[in-house]
């Protein structure tokens, strides 16, 4: 079953464009890797500072890539400075009709 992710992101005041700039630049490059389905970035129209993620992955093993990628960890180490705070939720394909 695939697996979903809705990651949701926060920038620190003043940050949102450098955020979404590093969001940006990682499309690309997570959308090119193996089990990936989709990555889709989202911004909230009532609050800019707001970020989500729709991603899905074939399988376990999809997403654990996607985890050890060097550009994830690059990321990793840029959003300290950008993000307030982050939600991540995983979830299962349930029915995909």
């Amino acid at each position: 079953m695939a697996i979903v992710i809705i990651a949701r992101m926060k920038a620190k005041a003043g940050r949102e464009q450098e955020l979404e700039k590093a969001f940006r630049e990682m499309i690309t490059k997570v959308r090119s890797e193996p089990g990936c389905q989709q990555y889709i970035l989202h911004r909230a129209l009532k609050d800019p500072t707001q970020f989500a993620f729709y991603e899905v992955y074939a399988d376990k093993e999809a997403l654990d890539f996607h985890g050890k990628t060097p550009h994830m960890a690059e990321m990793r180490s840029k959003l300290g400075d950008l993000i307030e705070s982050t939600t991540l939720d995983v979830m299962t394909e349930i029915d995909r009709r």
